[in-house]
């Protein structure tokens, strides 16, 4: 079990101060909830060894009391209204996770891993991953359209794109426990070379929506215990359980706790 005493509440601004900030790193969240993209951003600033200040990312829908897009800020600042935003210095803000990632490896600490190997064959190999994880139809947009919910709408939700998308879930299932096989046998423990890599650490958070991991790597909020049920539901279906295997299990919690913020810090209200 995991001591409520010891889990860390972290501060969150609000996004009108996060706007006007001029120094600093932002990063928007919703407290208590371990949004897949943003845990996996706050776990990529993590191994840089970036300082987040963390900013309240606001809820989708209309305020009852005003009648006003909850997002209309994030909008008019961003152009868009997906989580995370992430804000550094008086730079543009950043959206898309190759963008992200790109501005982590830039401004992060001297000392810390490169995450974006040098050698460009290793650059396609490690980006190809990434894409196959966290771009459009991949691992977590398939997962996002396992339902029909307002996020699943967003995603293109449809009877006909649900039916397919445990079977794609399983193919990059598939296609990572391979990579590992491979890499094994090259002495590897890695995903990409002989060295920790972003791909190392996206696929690692990302994963928990399809693998589960104990309290002390994701403690258990009041805000994302039905998320925590929901990731332990996928791991149930047939196409997805039938592809997990221990080497995944095993890459999976070797990266989380040698490499990333464990137990994961989320604010909200510890059960």
């Amino acid at each position: 079990m995991t001591d409520k005493k010891n889990i860390q509440s972290p501060e969150f601004v609000s996004l009108d101060e996060a706007a006007e900030m001029k120094i600093g790193t932002r990063v928007t969240f919703v407290p208590g909830v371990q949004a897949l993209y943003a845990e996996a951003l706050k776990n990529i600033c993590y191994v840089k060894k970036i300082p987040l200040i963390r900013v309240l990312h606001p809820f989708m829908g209309i305020d009852k009391e005003t009648g006003e897009d909850r997002q209309a800020q994030l909008f008019d600042l961003t152009c868009q209204t997906s989580l995370p935003t992430m804000l550094h210095d008086e730079e543009r803000p950043r959206n898309v996770w190759i963008e992200q990632l790109a501005l982590a490896e830039e401004i992060g600490d001297e000392g810390s891993p490169a995450l974006i190997p040098d050698k460009f064959e290793l650059r396609v190999e490690m980006f190809g991953l990434c894409a196959v994880v966290l771009a459009e139809d991949g691992l977590v947009w398939n997962i996002r359209i396992l339902n029909d919910s307002p996020l699943g709408r967003k995603y293109g939700y449809s009877e006909e794109a649900s039916s397919t998308a445990p079977a794609k879930i399983a193919e990059v299932i598939g296609l990572i426990d391979g990579r590992l096989k491979a890499q094994e046998k090259l002495g590897s423990r890695y995903l990409v070379g002989d060295s920790l890599t972003a791909v190392d650490v996206y696929w690692a958070t990302l994963s928990m929506s399809t693998l589960p991991v104990p309290p002390e790597i994701m403690p258990k909020t009041q805000q994302n215990q039905g998320m925590l049920m929901w990731f332990e539901g996928n791991s149930k279906m047939p196409e997805i359980a039938e592809a997990l295997t221990q080497r995944v299990e095993d890459h999976q919690r070797y990266i989380l706790t040698t490499y990333c913020e464990t137990p994961a810090v989320l604010g909200g209200d510890p059960l």
